[in-house]
């Protein structure tokens, strides 16, 4: 009796390692969906293994690369969700840094830019020499200037500067706009189109041209995904002047963003 239970406990266990592996390598293809921007791909698959996953190892990851996948996706409180949950259930995770700066991107995105600084802000101060560090400053350059305060933006885009220059524009999420610079400075721009085949990019920058707008095109290699060109008009002192640019765009119906 007591060799059969044995028996039959192992071969439980061997079919627990095998789920285990079969779960290892879902993650691995979420991982693809998400580096080829199938982000619908991956949330779809994720949230399946999540629903079959109970307390497997590794499901930390799997939440992180969901709220990444849910935020590419501009399912924003989903992703914030997700996020908090790796913050507040996994507390020896590696992923916990992460977790927090894709909660401030969350909020940044949705444009309550002051609860984005506070998580931005929350990293560095438990975390000086965060690998991140880079990416935050990025990020806290973003929110200052969107918030109008061109002297902290300037002043964390220095810091930038100085720890990694080629870090200048790095950004998480393409959907962020990077804080522009030229040789005078950092400067406002309205983007009004982003595009993953640089012909289109060309075409519009062109016909705004035509109609006496200066716009140029700037070519993102900082995503994950595909490469992309957007489209800008404008490179414009002060937020003002770029709210003022953006109000004629749209009334000639262009979709807008402005940057940073």
């Amino acid at each position: 009796m007591i060799n059969k239970i044995l028996r039959l406990s192992g071969i439980l266990c061997l079919g627990l390692i095998i789920c285990v592996n079969a779960y290892a390598l879902n993650l691995d293809k979420i991982k693809v969906y998400f580096l080829q921007g199938e982000y619908k791909a991956a949330i779809q698959e994720g949230e399946k293994i999540l629903a079959a996953s109970g307390n497997t190892s590794g499901i930390d990851e799997l939440y992180y690369f969901l709220g990444l996948s849910y935020m590419k996706d501009q399912n924003y409180l989903r992703a914030s969700d997700i996020f908090e949950i790796i913050l507040k259930e996994f507390h020896r995770s590696d992923y916990r840094e992460e977790a927090r700066l894709g909660l401030g991107d969350t909020y940044l995105l949705r444009q309550d830019y002051s609860r984005a600084q506070a998580y931005y802000q929350e990293i560095l101060k438990d975390n000086p020499e965060t690998k991140l560090k880079a990416l935050i400053l990025s990020r806290l350059s973003q929110v200052a200037f969107k918030m109008g305060d061109t002297q902290s933006g300037q002043g964390y885009a220095d810091e930038l500067k100085q720890i990694s220059p080629a870090n200048l524009e790095l950004v998480l999420d393409k959907d962020i706009c990077p804080a522009p610079v030229s040789t005078s400075g950092f400067y406002y721009t309205v983007q009004v189109g982003s595009f993953v085949n640089s012909a289109n990019a060309s075409g519009l920058a062109e016909k705004l041209k035509q109609k006496g707008y200066d716009a140029f095109i700037q070519e993102d290699n900082t995503s994950m995904a595909a490469k992309s060109w957007r489209v800008r008009v404008g490179r414009l002192a002060t937020r003002q002047e770029a709210q003022d640019l953006e109000k004629r765009l749209l009334a000639e119906g262009y979709p807008t963003k402005i940057c940073p």
